[in-house]
């Protein structure tokens, strides 16, 4: 079956809306699915008009009401976004606002951030993964710090080939980013050597030809989001590294540690925050810091280095200017 195969009234409409995403370049293949969660919906409520009102829209997310807040936004999110393109069909279409959302909860959950030990003792825990003499561990050790050293999301990662690494001068190219957006990555020395050395394992292994995954499985298939994620959790299991009462370790939690632990080294080293965050964007494949910003987290050593600052600026420009009065 089609993964734009609707069935509602509005079925001509919700592929033509499909279409034009894709052909904008946008791999739209999640927010379909949402769409045709909304298709299924309006289905059962056998609707007849060729436009939607609010009542519809109400009456819809009313019955995901029980879902996640982010869950019920990203579903609006996309509903909106077909709402504006049917309304040049149909101009009596209602297009609801992102804000109509009344269940959204005020507390929004913290994402966890890995503190440098964790990292450590995670990466060094790789070495017990099973079966011995075998390419998983240095795989999944070089993928795990990748994640860490990089920022990159986690597919990114996974869709990299051995030609897509530009060792030479320190870089890789992302070449299937979010949006599917490319991109290059610099990279730091230490993060170089590590790939030699894991690309020297894997020759011995399989011979490496340019157009192979970087990542491989034991059957010599590039590595899949859920055994990767399956992988982590035992790894973090092992290393005894634990959900808090506010966030839980997650894969992605590389990306934000990654994020959170470069803000605090430009802190420590005195840099110019704002003028380093669009670098900080651009680097980890966002439009601009809006989306970036999700990522800094206020850890508490990023906050007693931001209290620093404060104290040292207020020192300064505040008590000795005082005195001079």
């Amino acid at each position: 079956m089609s993964d734009c195969e609707f069935h509602s009234c509005l079925r001509e409409y919700m592929e033509s809306f499909v279409a034009l995403r894709r052909m904008s370049g946008t791999d739209y293949q999640s927010q379909t699915k949402l769409l045709k969660y909304f298709d299924n919906f309006l289905r059962k409520e056998n609707l007849r008009a060729t436009f939607l009102s609010q009542g519809i829209v109400d009456s819809y997310l009313s019955s995901i009401s029980h879902l996640s807040p982010r869950s019920q936004q990203n579903r609006l999110s996309v509903i909106r976004q077909f709402c504006c393109h049917l309304s040049l069909f149909e101009s009596h279409c209602y297009i609801p606002e992102l804000r109509s959302i009344k269940n959204i909860s005020s507390t929004s959950y913290m994402p966890f951030i890995f503190s440098k030990d964790q990292v450590r003792r995670l990466l060094a825990t790789c070495s017990s993964l099973l079966p011995e003499n075998s390419l998983r561990p240095y795989t999944y050790r070089m993928l795990f710090g990748l994640l860490y050293t990089t920022g990159l999301r986690v597919r990114e990662a996974l869709f990299l080939d051995i030609h897509d690494l530009h060792l030479e001068s320190n870089r890789l190219y992302v070449r299937k980013g979010k949006f599917s957006k490319q991109r290059w990555v610099p990279l730091s020395t230490s993060t170089c050597s590590m790939l030699i050395k894991y690309l020297a394992i894997r020759q011995n292994t399989l011979a490496i030809t340019p157009d192979a995954p970087l990542f491989i499985n034991l059957k010599f298939k590039r590595l899949n989001y859920s055994n990767v994620n399956y992988t982590f959790n035992c790894l973090l299991n092992q290393c005894n590294i634990t959900e808090s009462k506010t966030s839980k370790p997650v894969i992605y939690s590389f990306r934000h540690s990654f994020a959170t632990h470069r803000l605090l080294e430009w802190y420590q080293d005195g840099k110019d925050i704002n003028s380093r965050l669009p670098a900080l964007a651009t680097y980890m494949g966002h439009v601009d810091i809006r989306s970036t910003q999700a990522y800094l987290h206020a850890t508490a050593e990023l906050l007693e280095q931001t209290n620093q600052k404060f104290l040292a600026y207020f020192r300064q420009n505040i008590v000795k200017g005082s005195e001079h009065e």
